[in-house]
């Protein structure tokens, strides 16, 4: 089912930065969970058929997300967000990186460092991810593996969870 809620997505090249603004149709406090709970965040991180299960998540300054994507035949890609500051229910920053089960750091991939704004406008909550790259070339690597297709897939698994929260 294509969604008709908001999803912008858009590349600025000169600042090396993706900016995704995507809307839901939820509140502000259900979305917020979504985003910082890793029992919800398991549920539609991953773009499907993947799935996203984390190892041990610390949402606060300072803290750390070790998720892995575990394919359909059960391969893993594990990944690693270190959160560099919390505003409660209107913004978080975080550096992203692919790692290995250990949380070690593989430096053949780009970090990115995410800036995830939340804001309430009526019966939606709006969702504005600025994702900044140090270089053009590590932009272009993420969109080239797929950055856009699975990322809006997600997204959607999103709001199947929040569409059946309402009913």
């Amino acid at each position: 089912m294509k969604s008709n809620l908001l999803m912008n997505f858009t590349v600025d090249k000169e600042n090396s930065t993706v900016n995704v603004k995507r809307e839901f149709n939820a509140s502000l406090a259900n979305v917020w969970s979504a985003w910082t709970e890793a029992e919800i965040l398991d549920q539609w991180w991953a773009p499907a058929p993947w799935k996203s299960r984390t190892k041990s998540m610390d949402f606060k300054e300072g803290g750390r997300r070790l998720y892995a994507m575990v394919g359909p035949e059960g391969e893993e890609h594990w990944a690693l967000a270190d959160f560099k500051s919390i505003n409660p229910k209107s913004n978080f920053k975080y550096l992203d990186a692919f790692c290995d089960s250990e949380g070690n750091l593989n430096t053949e991939f780009p970090r990115s460092d995410w800036d995830v704004t939340f804001s309430e406008n009526g019966n939606s909550t709006f969702v504005d991810i600025a994702i900044k790259h140090e270089k053009l070339s590590d932009l272009e690597m993420i969109i080239q593996m797929g950055f856009k297709e699975g990322f809006t897939i997600a997204m959607e698994g999103l709001d199947a969870i929040f569409a059946g929260k309402s009913k």
